[in-house]
C-alpha cells in the first residue's frame, strides 16, 4: 500500500539552497524534504571549496553576499558552536594579457588594493616573477565551513519536526483540488507549496510539474589536490586566482586546490573530472608558479548550474499554482544561501521580503568578520 503524507511545504533538493529554507520555514510551516541521492548535500553542497568573497559575483549577488553577512558575523552558536569563517584572503595575479583586467578589478571593487610583485611573492613565494605583471589583494575573504553551515542548518530543520527522505527521487506530480500530489514510487506527498531546490536538476524536476523550462545550464567545475610544495607551509597563503580566471589555488591544510576554472556545460549528472581539462589548467597555473606540478593527490568535479543572465531564480512560476523556483545559484550558492534562503522563506510564507533583507541588514555589525 503505498504511504500517503500531508505536510504544507515540499522541498525537493537537500543541497544548501533546500536545507536552508526548509530551516528557514520550520518554525511556522509543516515542511518535508526530498533528496535522490543517499545523504543530503551528495552533489554541489559536498564539492564545494566555497571562500567567502565580497566582491564576487554580479550586482545582485554582491547584493546576496552583504545580506547574508549577518549569520557569518553573528552566528548562531547554538547551530553552529563552531565559527563558520576561517581568514583566508584572495590575491588576485594577472601576466602580460590581463593587466588591464587587474586595473579594473581594483577600480570597480571594494576593498581591494593594487600591491607590487614583491609583496605579491611575500605572500606566495612560488610565485613566478617572471610571468606576474600585476597584483591585487583583498583581505575580505574567508573560508567556509560548508559542512557546519549545511548540517546546522540540518538539525535545526529536523528539530523543528522538518523530516527529510533520501533515497526519494521524483518520478510524477498532479495538481489536484489546489495541492500537488507528488510520487516517489513508495510514498505520495501532498503539499500547497513545492519548492524546486533540486540543482543541476531543477528543469528536469520543473518538466514533472508542466511549468517552463528557464534554460539552466550546469557547468562542471574540477579541482585537482596537490601536496604542498617542498620547504613551503601553505597554510597562512592566501587564495590565489588568475584574474582571467585561467586557474585558481586554495591552500588546504597541507595540500593545494588547484583548479582550471572549467566551465563546461554538462547534462546533469554525478560529476567527473575530465582529464584533459584538468591538465590543460595544470599547465597553465604552472606558468604562473616556479614549481612543477609532479602529483596530483586525487580530484574531483561538480556542477555549478547557472540561469541564462548568472542571476539566482527565487520565486512562484508565474504559470503554475504553488510551484516555487529556487534555483540557478551558480558558484555563489554557499556563500549566498543566508540570504537567499531568508528570502524564499518570505515569499513562500507571503511575507514581505524588502522587510526580510532589512532585518538582515539590520545586524550587519561595523566589525569584522569572525
Amino acid at each position: 500500500m503505498t504511504e500517503i503524507i500531508e505536510t504544507d511545504v515540499l522541498v525537493i533538493g537537500a543541497g544548501i539552497a533546500g536545507v536552508g529554507v526548509a530551516a528557514a520555514l520550520a518554525d511556522t510551516h509543516r515542511v518535508v524534504i526530498l533528496e535522490r541521492e543517499t545523504q543530503p548535500g551528495y552533489h554541489s553542497t559536498g564539492r564545494s571549496a566555497a571562500i567567502f568573497l565580497p566582491n564576487y559575483g554580479n550586482d545582485v549577488i554582491r547584493g546576496l553576499n552583504q545580506a547574508s553577512a549577518p549569520l557569518f558575523q553573528q552566528r548562531d552558536v547554538g547551530l553552529f558552536p563552531a565559527p563558520l569563517l576561517t581568514g583566508r584572503g584572495s590575491l588576485t595575479v594577472a601576466g602580460q594579457d590581463g593587466v588591464e583586467a587587474c586595473e579594473d578589478f581594483v577600480r570597480n571593487g571594494v576593498g581591494i588594493e593594487a600591491i607590487d610583485i614583491d609583496r605579491a611573492i611575500d605572500m606566495v613565494p612560488i610565485l613566478n616573477r617572471d610571468h606576474v605583471k600585476a597584483a591585487c589583494y583583498q583581505d575580505d575573504a574567508w573560508d567556509i565551513d560548508v559542512n557546519a553551515l549545511h548540517q546546522g542548518w540540518l538539525r535545526k530543520a529536523t528539530g523543528l519536526g522538518v523530516q527529510l527522505y533520501t533515497k526519494s527521487e521524483v518520478v510524477g506530480a498532479k495538481h489536484i483540488a489546489g495541492e500537488w500530489q507528488v510520487e516517489t514510487g513508495d510514498r505520495i506527498f501532498r503539499a500547497k507549496t513545492v519548492v524546486n531546490a533540486s540543482g543541476a536538476w531543477a528543469d528536469i524536476t520543473a518538466g514533472l510539474f508542466g511549468a517552463r523550462l528557464l534554460g539552466l545550464t550546469p557547468m562542471r567545475r574540477s579541482i585537482a589536490v596537490l601536496p604542498a610544495p617542498d620547504g613551503h607551509d601553505t597554510r597562512s597563503w592566501p587564495l590565489v586566482d588568475d584574474v582571467n580566471e585561467a586557474w585558481y589555488m586554495k591552500p588546504d591544510g597541507g595540500r593545494m586546490f588547484v583548479s582550471p576554472c572549467d566551465e563546461t556545460p554538462v547534462d546533469p549528472h554525478d560529476a567527473y573530472v575530465d582529464d584533459m581539462i584538468l591538465a590543460e589548467g595544470l599547465y597553465r597555473f604552472e606558468q604562473a608558479v616556479t614549481i612543477p606540478v609532479t602529483r596530483v593527490e586525487s580530484s574531483w568535479a561538480g556542477l555549478r548550474t547557472f540561469a541564462p543572465d548568472r542571476t539566482p531564480v527565487a520565486g512562484f512560476d508565474g504559470e503554475v499554482d504553488g510551484f516555487f523556483w529556487l534555483a540557478g545559484q551558480g558558484g555563489y550558492g554557499i556563500q549566498t544561501s543566508p540570504a537567499l534562503s531568508t528570502l524564499a522563506a518570505a515569499l513562500i510564507a507571503r511575507r514581505d521580503p524588502e522587510r526580510a533583507v532589512e532585518a538582515l541588514l539590520a545586524k550587519l555589525s561595523p566589525v569584522r568578520f569572525g
